[in-house]
């Protein structure tokens, strides 16, 4: 484990116990994996009460990782213990980062991906290119699914 991955193991339970005095509750630590792939800087598994987080994007971002991926996370689990299965940015949990946490409630990050990014393939609509993930490309091969151009509407065709 690196010492990256530990001071996100401290930061998980300083938060759990953070949310516990503000809320008068004794939730536990949930487990913490870093097994986290692709774009996604975080997730938290609501039955598991587990979190999970991308170790490169850790790497690439460590102050914003214990800043506001961990407390997001962790905002998900506690939300979760209160109020049961709701939307996941929701009311709810924006109430729990902004009073509970004192954290803006941005749902996405803004990391530079390039690294994690996997290969895309080229389409093309009747007004411009696009570039699909490997998931999409593969649908459309097996012909499990379309997809169109926002603006013109039009079907993306291979390239």
């Amino acid at each position: 484990m690196s010492s990256l991955q530990s001071q996100v193991i401290a930061k998980v339970e300083q938060c759990i116990q953070h949310a516990n005095q503000r809320l008068n509750k004794r939730l536990r630590i949930p487990t913490v994996s870093f097994r986290q792939r692709g774009k996604i800087a975080g997730s938290a598994r609501l039955q598991a009460w587990e979190v999970r987080f991308n170790p490169v994007l850790l790497e690439e971002n460590p102050q914003a990782f214990l800043n506001e991926v961990v407390p997001h996370e962790i905002a998900h689990l506690v939300t979760f213990k209160l109020f049961g299965k709701v939307r996941p940015h929701g009311r709810e949990w924006q109430i729990m980062m902004t009073e509970v946490f004192g954290i803006s409630a941005r749902t996405t990050h803004s990391f530079d991906v390039s690294s994690v990014q996997g290969d895309t393939y080229r389409y093309r609509c009747n007004c411009s290119e696009h570039q699909l993930t490997v998931r999409r490309h593969n649908k459309i091969l097996r012909k499990q699914a379309t997809y169109h151009c926002r603006r013109c509407q039009q079907p993306l065709q291979a390239i």
